[in-house]
């Protein structure tokens, strides 16, 4: 009696292929947005923004991204922390050079710049697939880490090689920097989250949503139906990066705030976001989201438990926090290999039925 479809009808086209044709799907939307939007900003403090929110939300337009390019085309990618490391540092030099610029602005260049990188990353894809093509976007993760490394104008010649982002204001409200509100930061987030997850969305259900999962299942097939493979991957490369290129540029400039590249975007961050969208589900823009929140809320969860519940040395609790998420990874590849996506369907198969026997 929970989740029903029956009696929800629709009287045009438009409604039936709008986002969320089920009534009870909508209203769930809603009442999220209007908690992330009228609740969380007014009691949110420095401790939830930092550790769960504001990552949270960043690591889900990377989550997004990349199941663009792996979970709807099929293209298999490593180079998701090299191609963060592009919008930060992009987002760098955009902040540094041009003082006046707004936020937006830089952040949106920021993607674009990362889209231009991935494509021409992506270009060997139109030749190779599959293990061949994760170790090439892998050789891209090291080269991309390598030369922001090695070039001392990326980091405008800096000692110590590391970049910090200077406090920049949107509206009058400083969003970057030591002075930015949680609010503030955690709102300039979500703002970029929605509109980008929104978009993604509707990319998905489009045209080209559907060459690329024509591509994913069979390349060849696709092709001869009048897919172009050309058009197809590139086009997934360039909104995958785009999207990991804005989470990236957020990751420095309102999360960490100063970053050094070998730490912040090494390879751990491209396993990461890969980890999210596996356990999240390939091929879905709510997999994304539950990855992420997945990835982030466990292992605070688990290091406040060893450590401040029962007491245990910060180094014992993070490394039991890592086997556990390991041993997690390896039960959802076991069992649901679909991920959370997966479950969260099933359960709504089930409350179709529900209270009667299925």
């Amino acid at each position: 009696m929970f989740y029903r479809e029956a009696g929800d009808f629709k009287t045009s086209y438009a409604a039936d292929n709008q986002t969320f044709p089920i009534a009870f799907d909508r209203y769930r939307y809603y009442m999220v947005l209007l908690i992330g939007l009228g609740v969380i900003p007014f009691v949110i403090t420095d401790y939830w923004a930092n550790a769960i929110l504001i990552p949270f939300l960043i690591y889900a337009i990377a989550a997004i991204g990349l199941n663009i390019l792996t979970g709807y085309c099929g293209q298999v990618s490593l180079g998701t922390g090299g191609f963060m490391a592009v919008g930060a540092f992009t987002s760098y030099k955009l902040m540094t050079a041009f003082p006046g610029l707004d936020m937006v602005t830089i952040t949106l260049l920021s993607g674009a710049m990362t889209a231009m990188v991935g494509v021409a990353f992506g270009l060997p894809s139109l030749r190779i697939k599959g293990f061949y093509l994760a170790v090439a976007t892998l050789a891209a993760q090291f080269f991309l880490v390598w030369l922001f490394n090695k070039v001392p104008w990326f980091y405008n010649y800096s000692a110590s090689g590391q970049i910090s982002a200077p406090e920049r204001t949107l509206f009058g409200i400083a969003v970057t920097g030591p002075n930015a509100e949680a609010w503030a930061k955690y709102l300039f987030c979500f703002a970029f989250v929605f509109v980008l997850a929104w978009v993604a969305r509707n990319l998905t259900r489009g045209s080209i949503g559907r060459q690329w999962m024509a591509i994913r299942d069979m390349d060849i097939a696709a092709e001869i139906i009048g897919v172009n493979p050309l058009k197809a991957k590139l086009t997934a490369f360039a909104v995958s990066s785009f999207y990991v290129g804005i989470s990236g540029a957020l990751l420095f400039t309102v999360y960490l705030g100063a970053a050094e590249v070998g730490e912040a975007y090494g390879i751990i961050k491209s396993f990461l976001v890969l980890f999210m969208i596996i356990i999240g589900g390939l091929g879905s823009i709510f997999g994304a989201f539950a990855g992420a929140a997945f990835m982030v809320i466990l292992p605070v969860a688990l290091r406040n438990f060893f450590a401040g519940s029962l007491g245990w040395d910060p180094a014992l609790a993070t490394h039991f926090e890592f086997v556990i998420v390991g041993a997690l990874i390896m039960f959802f590849l076991i069992v649901e290999p679909h991920g959370l996506a997966r479950l969260w369907s099933l359960a709504k198969e089930k409350l179709r039925l529900w209270p009667f026997p299925h």
